[in-house]
Parts: C-alpha cells; structure tokens; sequence
C-alpha cells in the first residue's frame, strides 16, 4: 500500500535529530524552502531543540536580512556550517566569524559536486578548483575561523600533478523545495526558476538512510503527474509539506514570473536602457570582450549589466549567457531575483552547469572584483568581519578561456560624470581596491599567468591586463590622468607601456553599434599573417555568416589588413564548422571572387567536414575559384608549397 507522506511542517522538522548533517537547497530565495526553515526555527525557539546542527549549503538562501539560513543563526541550534556563498545569510556568517560555530568556506561547484559524492557513498571529489586560493590547505582549506580544525581539503599527488581532493561528510537531512507532488513523494517544479541540487541532494541524505523533507506549493493526485516532469522521485521522499500562502514565492523579489518559470517568452528588446552611470561604463567596455557565438558567464554586481547591455545593444541572440545555478541562454536576472533568467534555451542541474564549467566550457566569464593586488590576484570572499564567501567564483574564474574582472576602481562613496564624452571623477571613493596584498585569495593571478588565461581588469577609468609579472595598465579612459587619477590611488606602480584610450562610443549616450564592433574585431582575431612566408591564415572554425551585415564585416575586415600588407598574398582558410546562410551564398561568393581579383595570389581552403568540403567545392567555381578543398591545413600547405602560382584563393 502506498504510504500517504503528506505532513505539517511542525510534524516534518520534529523528525530532525540533535547532531544532524541537515542541507537545504536554495539559490538567494530561488528553491529556498521558507516554510521548513520557518517551522525549524520555531521548534528550537520552542523547545531547544535540535541542537548542534551541521547546516550544508551551496549557494546562500538568504536574502542578506532575514529570510532563509538567517532564521537559524541561534546559539545552540548550529555547531557547524559548511557553505559555497555566505554574503546572503549574515547572521549566520556573524556566527563563524565570531568563532562561535565550526565554518568552512568552500568552492560552491564543490559543495554541489560533493551531493553527488555523497550519494554515491564516495570518499570525495578530486579538482584542481581551488588550487593557490584561500580553499587550498596550504593557505587554510577553506576553514573560516581557529575554532575550525577539522581538514576537509587535502593536496593529492596523482601521476606527478597535484590535485586538491575534497573530503565527504555525512548528510542526514535534505530541506528541498518543488512546485507539486503527490501522495507517494513525486515531486515536479513547473513552476520554479531552477532546479538546483534538490535532487542529489535527496539522494545523499535517502542513502544515508536519512530524512528528505519537500516544501511544494499543491498536491496532485497520485499516479497524475507526468513521469518526465518529476525531479525528485518518490522514493527519495519521505515527508511532503504544503507551504502556508507567502512562504512558497518564486524569488525574493518576485512572487512569480511566469518568463522565470519558462511558461512564456519576454521581448528583450523593450528595455528602457539603464543611465550612463559608472557601472553602466564598465558594463560598456566589458561589452566589447563579448565572444560572438560564445557561451558566458555574468557574475553579480556590475557584470549583471552586461546582459542589459547587450539587450541594448541587440547582440543577446547572438551570445548564449549562463548563471552558475543551471540557466543555458537567456537573459539572467540580478538582484534579489539573481540565478533567474528569462527566454532560457535549457536549465541543468547546479551540479550538471558545474561539470560543464569545470570542464572548460566558458568562453568567457564577467565577474565582480573587491580587492585586486600586483600580481593580480582577486579578494571577494573576506574583508575582516565581513564574510561574503565564494559562492562559484572559483569554479568559474579558474576555469573560463577568457576572464573579465568588473569593477568601480574605488569604492565608498565614488561620484563619477561625463563631459563630452569624457570621464571626470566628482568625488574620490573612500577605499581603496588596488591593494599590495589582497586580504585573501579567492582569485590566484599567478596560476592563471602560468596557464596562459587571458584576464582583464575593467573600471570606470582604466584597462589592466595580467602578465607574468604582474598587472600592466594597458588603456584609460579619455578625460583621465594617469598620475592623479589611477597611480595615486593604487597601493603599486602596475606595469606600463603604450596606453591606449579606451573606446570613446562607450562614452556616449546613444548606441555604440556593438554588433558591428564585435563582428571587426573578433574577425580580426581570426586573422594571422606571416610576413616571411606571404601568407595570410584564417580562422572561419566556427563562424557563421547570415546576413549581408556579416558579408561586409568580412570584406572591411580583409580590406583593411591587405591594404596594410600592401601586396598580393598567399591565403590559407580553416572552414571547419563554417555555416553559410544560403540565402546570402551568392553575395558571399561575389565578395571572395572581388578579394581575390584584388588582393591575392594563391590560396587554400581547407575543412574536415566532407560536407562543406562538396558545399564549397561546388559553390565556389561559379565565381573563377578553384574547386579543390583540402581535408587539413598540412594539406593546403602542402598543396601551395607545390603550386606556387596556382589560382583559387578563399576569404
């Protein structure tokens, strides 16, 4: 007979032992179930009961007041917390920073990894997330306080390489949150933002033979919900709380959003362009770092208005933007409503968007910056009592290709205008950001120098860059001096050379025509001459063009560098993963037969794709050009070594 699981809060949270693991799911208020944390607070308020909790949480559910973990911040209640974001549950933090709970601050992919772990009755996860930060043991492990002694993070040796290995620990109690079940347990989120790990989470404490508690908002009837719909099954499920009216919102700052939940699609479009501000500055010059085509992550703060940016600026759909809780594309959302987005192509699970960042699948990341030193590490964890925690910072700063820190160059109390499109600074933050040594290590400049990662540093005046030696000033903006307004508010003298003036369009009001910006200058990157050999390689890996708008990015692009070059030249073109819109093909090939005609001498195409290997080959005599297209570059190389004088040339 199937067991009716539906309960009280009160009867739900009584079930909680004194010492137990108990982890609860939410993002900010996304997934954070109130009402259990409601009913837990009143138990102990109450009775003083449970006590000694070990409270386990990825990303804060907190609204950095109140509501969420806050609620539980009781002498008595919590002996131990292990968190990946702290800044939302301040009461909490005043805890671990009182040194009077046991706190470990960890990387939040870890902390959501580590579910998995845990489930699978595994010893722990090895990564190299972490690695020269404040998590790694050889600069505290990530242990918030002298009460914390206990080493949950180690340095592993694995075939000559290091690893930090990060330790399980017991879960006996999952607090998660869903939109409907059902008598038996099943439950669905229709109606949530995200996911989140309220799934692996159950597993891990169902496996520990523990206690899964689930906050929904209606019960359907058994047997009617769609088996493909259901998150957390029901065999992971032993109590199912209906939440009261206001303790079941979507986020904190939104009751529901039906854009949030995915039942419909928002115009992006609309959006009344936010005030030219110096966080809008920022947000501008970050812009111009944007990969098109390439998939990003904006972290809170200033990096939040990139997104508004390129909605702005009409490049969103050429960008697909993520946030570390599960969100593919779309436009993410800040605020109190940070972690939803709207218009999403796809949502994971928090420890499925992890795997993917892990792995190297950013191709940029925008993040927020505190404190910056020399060398170019990042602080935006601690600042003397204040804890504000990782969250996924790590994760993702140390694993994207591409890496923008954004951030006002001081802070406290910084006035800043704009006089004919240039910067004046009205009033001087309180603070400075440009520090000798940060006070801790969320960031490590000198293993990303080491790998070769490609950092900058934006502000509302100035453009550093990180070199192995350290921090270059590499563009300011116009209206700025570099001695009184950037040298004399930094704590060093950072590496200089040619200084370039930022771009002036991001100082003006009106559309800085970003689409065409991105398009010049990321095909310019794609553009590699060899002086010695004549030869010009082109990277089209990747590219698509659509429209006419494309077609003449190229030809101003190639028109410019060949001018430049000043005489004819060999060409060699990489077309794998190449897409061409076939209703602009033929003004494509017009545009390569002209550039030819006037630019080259010999060339080669080459792809691995036996299709656009037929696609070009058929399309491209039609226009004078050779038909031949080689299957790899040393093919092509070869074939031009052979034929110097051979005709057919590619753009």
């Amino acid at each position: 007979m199937k067991q009716d699981k539906i309960v009280t809060a009160e009867a739900a949270v009584a079930l909680i032992r004194d010492g137990d693991s108990v982890s609860c799911s939410g993002f900010v208020g996304i997934g954070t179930p109130e009402a259990l944390i409601e009913a837990l607070e009143r138990r102990f308020v109450d009775t003083q009961g449970p006590r000694d909790l070990t409270l386990v949480f990825a990303a804060a559910p907190g609204d950095a007041k109140e509501r969420g973990l806050n609620r539980l911040a009781h002498a008595g209640l919590v002996k131990r917390a292990i968190g990946g974001h702290w800044s939302l549950v301040p009461k909490l933090a005043k805890l671990a920073t009182d040194n009077l709970i046991e706190a470990y601050n960890l990387p939040l992919g870890v902390v959501s990894h580590l579910y998995r772990d845990i489930a699978a009755h595994r010893a722990g996860s090895v990564s190299k997330v972490g690695m020269g930060t404040f998590v790694d043991p050889r600069n505290g492990g990530g242990k918030i306080n002298t009460r914390t002694t206990e080493d949950l993070v180690r340095v592993m040796d694995i075939d000559g390489e290091e690893w930090l290995f990060y330790k399980t620990f017991p879960i006996n109690v999952a607090l998660i949150r869903g939109t409907t079940a059902d008598a038996s347990g099943n439950v669905t989120m229709e109606r949530e933002a995200l996911v989140l790990d309220a799934q692996a989470a159950a597993m891990a404490a169902r496996n520990a033979n523990g206690l899964v508690i689930a906050q929904v908002e209606r019960i359907a009837a058994t047997g009617s919900l769609d088996a493909r719909s259901v998150i957390v099954p029901g065999v992971l499920v032993d109590c199912v709380v209906v939440a009261p009216q206001g303790s079941h919102v979507q986020t904190y700052g939104t009751d529901y959003s039906a854009a949030f939940s995915g039942e419909i699609r928002v115009q992006t479009d609309k959006i009344v362009p936010a005030p030219l501000d110096e966080r809008k500055l920022i947000a501008r010059r970050c812009a111009f770092e944007l990969p098109l085509g390439g998939v990003i992550n904006l972290g809170i703060g200033v990096p939040e208005v990139v997104a508004a940016v390129a909605a702005e600026e009409r490049v969103l759909d050429d960008l697909t933007l993520t946030a570390e809780p599960g969100v593919i594309g779309g436009m993410p959302q800040g605020g109190l409503d940070f972690g939803a987005a709207v218009n999403v192509q796809a949502l994971l699970h928090q420890n499925q968007q992890f795997d993917f960042y892990d792995g190297g699948g950013l191709d940029l990341a925008c993040l927020g910056m505190a404190e910056i030193d020399q060398v170019g590490n990042v602080n935006v964890s601690r600042f003397g009592p204040r804890l504000a925690g990782a969250g996924g910072f790590i994760n993702i700063s140390q694993n994207a290709r591409r890496l923008v820190f954004a951030g006002t160059f001081t802070a406290g109390g910084l006035e800043v205008s704009i006089q004919d499109g240039k910067v004046r600074i009205d009033v001087e933050g309180k603070t400075r950001k440009f520090v000798n040594a940060v006070e801790q290590i969320t960031f490590s400049g000198a293993q990303a120098a080491a790998k070769g990662q490609s950092v900058h540093y934006v502000t509302e005046r100035c453009v550093f860059r990180l070199q192995p030696q350290g921090l270059q000033l590499i563009e300011i903006a116009p209206g700025i001096d570099v001695e009184r307004d950037i040298l004399a508010h930094m704590a060093f003298r950072p590496l200089m050379d040619t200084i370039a003036t930022m771009d002036a369009r991001i100082y003006r009001p009106k559309s800085m025509g970003l689409a065409a910006v991105l398009q010049d200058l990321q095909l310019s990157d794609r553009l590699s001459y060899d002086s010695e050999r004549n030869t010009l390689f082109v990277n089209f890996e990747g590219m698509a063009i659509h429209s006419m708008e494309d077609i003449e990015s190229v030809r101003r692009v190639f028109e410019a560098l060949c001018s430049q070059i000043g005489r004819k030249l060999n060409v060699i073109v990489n077309y794998d993963g190449f897409k061409l819109d076939d209703r602009v093909a033929e003004a494509y090939e017009e545009m390569v037969a002209a550039l030819r005609a006037k630019y080259y001498s010999t060339g080669r195409r080459y792809t691995t794709s036996a299709f656009m290997r037929a696609k070009l080959g058929a399309a491209l005599p039609r226009r004078n050009l050779s038909a031949r297209v080689s299957e790899t570059q040393a093919e092509a190389k070869e074939f031009l070594n052979r034929s110097p004088h051979a005709v057919g040339v590619t753009a």
